[in-house]
């Protein structure tokens, strides 16, 4: 416990110990506190999932001290073991943590909100003047989502796919890809570097170790990661019984936050092969949402609301783009807490490890592939374009720059050369 802690709400060392013996939740109160944190980091936290894990450090560490550096690095290493937006799901945790589930609610809500209601408007705009989505600024931010993505694919591809073998399910899997651009083609590219992960990747393992309780019981983790699966395997079903358009959009984003490993550029991929291809939403709207996403703060999987509310109806509005965001981001609640019980196990299983090696090499290939088709194939167009996007990766990779300037930059840029 922290002793240093001011008077008011528990500390979470305090608050999952009186949860296991059974005493009262904690307060209200700090659910009020969680939710306005979080919201002051949902408006300032630009610059993607690495830079929103240091804001988080900086805040709940440093500042707030509701954890320390050992328990903030054991919950980011999980997060980043499972699927779904890991600094979504650290959020989740922490919020969890320092009030209950309403904490981990109120967590989320704060931090996603903000860039989500900010999409909504600009979908609402390309809605409104259809032109816009074609317009030279708008172009612009296709062009920086080139460099935004390519930018990934290099950051990812020397931590991910560090031997041949590695880099060669990459290959491989965008290959597979390639030739065949479904949602189902790039599930199967990562269960199939999963399989060849398992048995042929080798990895170190790690020490044993001693995690914070957060008061989540394993059966209570066992339930929350059985609906979890239980969802995954059912919607899909559903969806085709009842023959529901709607149901069928929403079990895709649902499936896009289930099984999307590497970090949030990796959903754009899966949601491209579900909306562009069927026709509820177009190749250029689709990615001047990708583009406008990177200049917003919080997680880039809010995404998801701008393409609800840019759909066709059943779906469109604010409701589609709410009801969107909650499909994408419930297995995020569902895998972090029911994995937290887990932790140590899970890590400890060697099969486990070479798995997920195995995954995320075909990750890479997978955003290799997005990268080519739909990125640059819509975007670049020119010689001016490829300048453009050549320049946008240079500041991005080399100079360093925020992606929020680099964005803003590129839709300058494209409005001038329309000029």
């Amino acid at each position: 416990m922290n002793h240093s802690q001011p008077p008011g709400p528990q500390p979470p060392a305090a608050a999952a110990a009186v949860d296991d013996e059974g005493g009262a939740p904690p307060s209200r109160g700090a659910v009020t506190e969680v939710l306005l944190a979080f919201f002051k980091l949902g408006l300032t936290s630009f610059g993607g999932p690495v830079a929103h894990l240091g804001y988080f450090r900086a805040e709940f560490v440093e500042r707030r001290r509701w954890l320390d550096d050992k328990s903030y690095s054991d919950l980011v290493a999980l997060c980043q073991f499972l699927p779904g937006p890991a600094s979504s799901q650290v959020g989740i945790a922490l919020g969890f943590g320092r009030a209950g589930w309403l904490g981990a609610l109120a967590a989320w809500l704060g931090f996603t909100l903000p860039s989500a209601i900010a999409l909504i408007f600009f979908a609402a705009g390309v809605n409104q003047w259809a032109m816009l989505s074609r317009s030279g600024a708008v172009h612009g931010l296709k062009v920086a989502a080139v460099a935004v993505v390519a930018q990934a694919v290099w950051g990812m591809a020397k931590s991910l796919c560090t031997d041949r073998l590695r880099a060669g399910v990459a290959i491989g899997a965008a290959l597979f890809v390639l030739a065949v651009p479904s949602a189902a083609g790039q599930i199967a590219a990562i269960v199939v570097g999963g399989v060849i992960g398992r048995w042929r990747i080798e990895t170190g393992h790690f020490a044993p170790t001693r995690h914070r309780d957060y008061g989540i019981s394993k059966t209570t983790g066992a339930v929350l990661l059985g609906l979890a699966g239980a969802l995954l395997v059912l919607l899909p079903v559903l969806a085709t019984l009842v023959q529901s358009p709607a149901l069928s959009v929403a079990t895709m984003f649902y499936r896009a936050g289930a099984l999307v490993f590497g970090g949030g550029h990796v959903v754009l991929a899966l949601l491209q092969a579900g909306v562009v291809p069927t026709g509820l939403v177009s190749n250029d709207v689709f990615l001047a949402g990708y583009g406008a996403a990177q200049a917003v703060p919080g997680p880039l999987f809010t995404f998801a609301a701008y393409l609800g509310a840019v759909m066709p109806p059943p779906w469109g509005g604010w409701g589609g783009g709410m009801a969107l965001l909650l499909a994408i981001f419930v297995p995020a609640f569902l895998l972090v807490l029911g994995a937290l019980p887990f932790w140590e196990s899970l890590r400890q299983r060697h099969g486990v490890q070479r798995a997920m090696a195995g995954i995320n090499a075909a990750v890479v290939g997978v955003l290799v592939a997005a990268l080519y088709d739909p990125v640059w194939t819509s975007a670049i167009r020119s010689r001016a374009d490829f300048a453009l996007a050549l320049a946008a990766f240079g500041l991005l990779v080399y100079a360093r720059l925020s992606p929020v300037l680099v964005v803003v930059l590129a839709a300058g840029a494209g409005w001038v050369f329309a000029l």
